[in-house]
């Protein structure tokens, strides 16, 4: 351990520092941001971290150790690195709520997909339009669409609903810019670009497992339609669609190019930077590539994007607005991010992390299953997506690395757990059932509590199978 202290100590403080974590998010009106402060400090008091900075001889050379160093360097160092992109990510996700963008997605995916894939339609429109959007303001954009498809083609619209928030909610806790993946891969200190492209691959499986779900379970327990009054009745199942034609009113709605072109810009400009970086070779040209595929650049070159396209929708007023109101509603992320940081980063200065990884070497115990046991738990118990993968993160990264794991299944093994059962005490439960008409708390756990379940177990078997394979 750093600086003389005890492993054993650290380690009884840490498990004091998450337990006090837990009681405060729970119980008391301390807010999570506030909450991890005080793990922090906590955990630095018992563990006999030096009160006031220290200057210590390391094998590295002299270090710095003291409680409010950790601090400071874990909140800036953290967002430092992630803190842009989610500004960029929000502001951007707001022009698409109130442009129409998103509704022109739901419309190219439903004609490309064709007649009666509407189940994957949805899905995959919520998977792309989650990437820079909330889930929860996602789904109650898209939700009319799912409603209306339900009208015209008499499916269940409980079983649209699922696919569509199912869409949605994977890639909100897996890909970034969205801001608690984002805040996942600053503090394990790995490429954002890399684990965009990580994750939208591995995120396919679990929609596909959620489409299939909702399309051949939900649909037909739950075959509750939109009548032609809008209202969500219970009707008796039948596999035969409606043959009339679903038109979407799409007159106020930007062309296709235009509302994919900001997702879709720096989503190429990170591949071209990956490819680049990989090939190694170094010229003017390659090495401009390279920073123009560069997450802060290339996120940034997307906003700038919808900006000056579906930004000219509105009049300068409304669009300077509307991105304010996504940078304020980025604040407690940014700042729970940081709080994490924070949290990590006096785990990693005590040495704290080198303690544990030798520990567990020593058990049967995979590693990697730890990360993904304290997310899922941390969901659980408080309900937040965010701050379980967050709290993770901040706990597991300095052991992960320190066992000279892959940081990027580490990251990955974080934001799966946080899908794990959402349940009374997620938001997003309540915004999905309550738009779909269900009321009952045994159906409700049926809709979306199994749904996310399922999500989740594709996760880990892909977290365990990667393991095998990727060091």
């Amino acid at each position: 351990m750093v600086g003389g202290l005890s492993g054993s100590r650290m380690l009884i403080a840490l498990l004091i520092g998450i337990a006090l974590l837990i009681v405060m998010v729970l119980f008391t009106k301390i807010q999570a941001f506030l909450a991890m402060i005080i793990t922090t400090v906590v955990i630095g008091v018992i563990g006999g971290v030096p009160l006031l900075n220290t200057q210590i001889e390391t094998d590295a050379g002299t270090k710095t150790l003291g409680i409010i160093n950790s601090i400071t360097g874990g909140f800036g160092g953290t967002l430092g690195s992630i803190g842009i992109i989610i500004g960029f990510g929000v502001m951007m996700g707001q022009i698409f709520e109130v442009t129409g963008a998103a509704k022109r997605m739901a419309a190219t995916f439903l004609k490309w997909f064709g007649r009666g894939h509407e189940e994957e339609a949805l899905a995959f429109t919520g998977f792309l339009v989650s990437i820079p959007i909330f889930c929860d303001s996602g789904f109650i954009i898209l939700s009319p669409i799912a409603k209306a498809l339900s009208r015209a083609t008499k499916k269940s619209v409980v079983g649209l609903g699922a696919a569509l928030a199912a869409g949605l909610v994977i890639t909100h806790s897996l890909v970034p810019p969205t801001p608690g993946p984002v805040g996942v891969c600053g503090i394990f200190g790995i490429d954002v670009g890399r684990f965009i492209l990580m994750t939208i691959v591995l995120a396919v499986p679990m929609a596909l497992v959620a489409i299939a779900w909702a399309r051949n379970v939900l649909a037909k327990k739950y075959y509750w339609i939109v009548d032609d009054n809008d209202n969500i009745v219970h009707a008796t199942y039948t596999n035969k669609t409606s043959e009339d034609k679903f038109l979407m009113d799409l007159s106020d709605c930007p062309g296709t190019l235009e509302s994919f072109m900001p997702i879709l810009l720096p989503i190429i400009l990170i591949l071209i930077n990956t490819v680049a970086t990989v090939i190694g070779v170094h010229n003017g040209f390659i090495d401009f590539l390279i920073f123009l595929g560069q997450p802060i650049i290339a996120v940034g070159l997307g906003l700038v994007e919808a900006i000056f396209t579906l930004g000219n929708r509105l009049d300068r007023d409304t669009a300077l607005k509307e991105m304010e109101k996504g940078m304020a509603s980025a604040g407690i992320i940014m700042l729970v991010t940081g709080g994490g940081g924070a949290l990590g980063q006096i785990i990693k200065d005590t040495g704290l992390g080198n303690y544990m990884a030798d520990g567990l070497a020593k058990t049967a115990i995979p590693i990697i299953i730890l990360p993904l046991v304290i997310a899922t738990v941390m969901r659980f118990i408080q309900g937040s997506g965010t701050v379980a993968m967050t709290t993770a993160a901040s706990i597991t990264a300095p052991i992960i690395i320190a066992a000279n794991i892959n940081p990027y299944m580490g990251a990955f093994a974080c934001c799966v757990g946080s899908i794990f059962f959402s349940y009374f005490n997620d938001s997003y439960f309540w915004v999905v059932n309550r738009t779909l008409g269900v009321d009952d708390a045994k159906d409700q756990m049926m809709v979306w509590s199994t749904t996310t379940t399922l999500c989740w177990l594709v996760g880990v078997i892909e977290v365990i199978v990667l393991s095998i394979f990727i060091h």
